[in-house]
C-alpha cells in the first residue's frame, strides 16, 4: 500500500483576515489556518497559553500515589533520581522536574540520568537501574 501526503489547503479569506489581525507573514497565517487557528482569539490562545488551559494532572491514573511517594521521599530525606529518555520530550521533562526538585529540595539528594541512545535505547535500562543502585538512590522518577 502506497502512502500519500494529504495537503490541506488554507482558506485564503481566513488567512487574509488573520494576517490583518496579527500583522505576521502570510505563510505563517496559512499554516495556522490549516491547523484550525483562524481567529485572533485562537491565535492568542495558541501563542500565549495559560496554565488554566492544562488538563488536571490528577486525571492520570495513580497520580495521587506518585505525588504521595515523592512527598514521602522528600519528607524522609531520600535520594531521588530523575530518569528520562534522550529525545526532546524526555530531556525536557527531566529538565523541568529536576529544576523543580532543586527549587524545593536538597540539591545533594537529587540527580538525573539520561540513557545512552545506542547502548541503552529507550526507557528504563539495566544500566540506569545499576547507576541508581550504585549511587544509593531510593526513588527513581521515570519521565517522558
Amino acid at each position: 500500500m502506497e502512502k500519500r501526503w494529504k495537503i490541506v489547503e488554507a482558506d485564503n479569506d481566513k488567512a487574509d483576515a488573520l494576517q490583518r489581525s496579527l500583522s505576521i507573514s502570510m505563510p505563517l497565517c496559512k499554516i495556522l489556518v490549516q491547523r484550525g487557528i483562524d481567529t485572533f482569539a485562537k491565535a492568542k490562545e495558541y501563542f500565549r497559553p495559560q496554565l488554566s488551559q492544562l488538563h488536571d494532572p490528577f486525571l492520570m491514573k495513580d497520580m495521587d500515589k506518585a505525588v504521595r511517594r515523592i512527598l514521602s521521599a522528600i519528607k524522609d530525606h531520600q535520594k531521588i533520581l530523575v530518569f528520562g529518555d534522550y529525545d526532546v520530550d524526555g530531556t525536557t521533562s527531566v529538565a523541568v522536574m529536576y529544576r523543580f526538585l532543586r527549587a524545593i529540595y536538597d540539591e545533594e539528594k537529587i540527580d538525573f540520568y539520561i540513557p545512552h541512545r545506542y547502548r541503552e535505547g529507550y526507557g528504563i535500562s539495566m544500566q540506569g537501574i545499576d547507576f541508581a543502585k550504585e549511587n544509593r538512590f531510593d526513588l527513581i522518577i521515570s519521565l517522558d
